[in-house]
């Protein structure tokens, strides 16, 4: 096995995508190449085949390299909470919450223990790892307790390839100042840098590159152009500020962004109607001009629904309610209940509250144990939001609470593999005039549910539906990982890692 691992000056460097770059060149070479992160930190999560859990970004990675995302893949997932506490994902499956320092310090050797099977496993079906860390390597006032970094790469002797982000500014004092903070015996372990989101002309760099190579006696291997035409997904809610969006197109969807925003790559899909543009919504913005509005998951389904309250946002959502879909996924989907109840507090302080109410439901939680499947099914019935009676639909559960519905809401889809609103698994969703929600992440990536959706939205503004043409969201995923692919190929000097793979 071959390890090679991509480590950043910094956090949002661009690690996730070097490594879904290189992970997509290997594989169009023909090598059996998978990627690996050991411990992420992020809300935004999947459900496998196997129903583990796992981060987005080593889907997308696993997705670039053509192959099936397993868990093993990021054997520790970090969900944060609330108050310093983390949900702790081991190997796909929930581990408890823990505070930081209890998960530091009391943890430390079973986490290790699950890296290492995880590492193993993988030697089975591939060639080359390909390693992400984890923000940078050279925090020093917790460097014994990293387990993202250094440590993972002196566990596999692998080939650190250091990426740093020219785009914030700083870089020549980032790529020095991380290489001279990390003890001698790990820098030996650093065999290239790579410059990421250069704007320009590289030729301006030189005298800083032929510097930075002087004090660190380390190469660098290639100068990568910031490509504002690549789509792909986003890892964390952060990036949501620089993530470029259609806009002013047609039709426009609202997404609400959620203090707690989670698993927001679900309305990926919709930004690749060809004209639909997408706003995202802060909790104090007005609600003006949109189409429709989403509410995406939530990693806390009772804070948010009182900070909608504070701000404002809760009225303002009931009043376009009145005009305009609705459409809420997960937490989205809780938030329409009449009553969100938590009598032993396991979601928030706050207890049971009021919810939106748009749709006659209720939602509890400490019922059941956290769900995490994929699903799939079929609607129910056609709906005056365009949904189709008959259309399958796939997805997947990551959630905890039920919901009840009531006299005057209809269930939405008929579950033929997975959990939805309840126990029985029978149904998911529901549905009340133009509101609706599911807790089927992923729904909009199913094609004809997608369009009949958003058909449906120009049927309404007076315009032509665009009918079940080609799906250009699945089409364009595959272009993008190649085009990202290319890109690396194309500013890198690819030659560094034919040597690394043939010594």
């Amino acid at each position: 096995m071959k390890y090679i691992m991509f480590q950043g000056t910094s956090s949002n460097a661009g690690k996730t995508l070097t490594v879904a770059a290189l992970c997509n060149l290997l594989s169009r070479k023909g090598y059996r190449v998978t990627p690996f992160k050991s411990q992420n930190m992020s809300l935004n999560s999947y459900t496998t085949i196997d129903d583990d859990e796992m981060s987005i970004a080593q889907v997308m990675q696993a997705e670039a390299a053509g192959i099936e995302p397993n868990c093993n893949m990021n054997p520790i997932l970090l969900k944060p909470k609330e108050d310093f506490t983390s949900q702790v994902i081991v190997q796909g499956k929930p581990a408890g919450n823990m505070r930081f320092d209890d998960y530091q310090n009391n943890f430390r050797e079973q986490a290790i223990t699950a890296i290492e099977s995880s590492l193993e496993y993988l030697k089975e079906d591939y060639d080359i790892t390909v390693m992400e860390g984890a923000g940078s390597p050279a925090e020093i006032n917790m460097y014994d307790k990293d387990l993202a970094n250094m440590l993972i790469a002196r566990m596999t002797q692998a080939d650190v390839i250091l990426v740093a982000d020219i785009d914030q500014g700083g870089v020549f004092a980032s790529i020095v100042g991380t290489f001279f903070l990390i003890p001698e015996e790990d820098r030996k372990l650093i065999k290239a840098i790579i410059i990421n989101k250069f704007r320009g002309n590289a030729d301006v760099l030189k005298s800083g590159i032929d510097k930075i190579e002087e004090l660190t006696g380390i190469p660098v291997i290639g100068i990568i152009p910031f490509d504002e035409t690549l789509n792909l997904p986003e890892e964390d809610s952060a990036s949501l500020s620089t993530h470029h969006f259609s806009e002013n197109e047609k039709i426009t969807i609202g997404t609400l962004r959620l203090p707690r925003i989670s698993n927001f790559t679900d309305i990926d899909p919709l930004d690749y109607e060809e004209d639909v543009g997408i706003k995202l919504v802060n909790i104090y913005d007005n609600f003006d001009d949109l189409d429709a509005l989403v509410i995406p998951g939530t990693r806390n389904t009772v804070n948010d629904i009182e900070e909608l309250k504070k701000s404002g946002a809760f009225d303002y959502i009931q009043e376009v309610a009145k005009e305009i879909p609705i459409f809420g996924i997960c937490g989205g989907y809780q938030m329409l209940s009449k009553k969100i109840i938590d009598p032993n507090c396991s979601e928030s302080k706050y207890g049971s509250v009021d919810g939106l109410g748009l749709l006659d439901i209720k939602t509890e939680f400490g019922q059941i144990d956290k769900v995490v499947k994929q699903s799939s099914g079929t609607i129910l019935e056609d709906s005056a939001l365009g949904f189709k009676k008959g259309t399958t639909v796939t997805g997947y559960e990551l959630h905890e609470g039920i919901t009840i519905l009531g006299d005057n809401v209809k269930p939405f889809i008929k579950v033929e593999k997975g959990n939805g609103n309840d126990q029985s698994g029978q149904f998911d969703g529901a549905i009340q005039g133009n509101i609706c929600g599911t807790y089927f992440h992923g729904i909009f990536h199913n094609f004809e549910f997608r369009r009949n959706f958003t058909d449906q939205l120009r049927i309404n503004k007076g315009l032509e539906p665009l009918g079940l043409t080609n799906d250009d969201f699945k089409e364009s995923k595959r272009v993008n990982y190649d085009q990202l692919g290319d890109l690396f190929a194309n500013n890198v000097d690819m030659s560094f890692f034919d040597k690394l793979l043939n010594d």
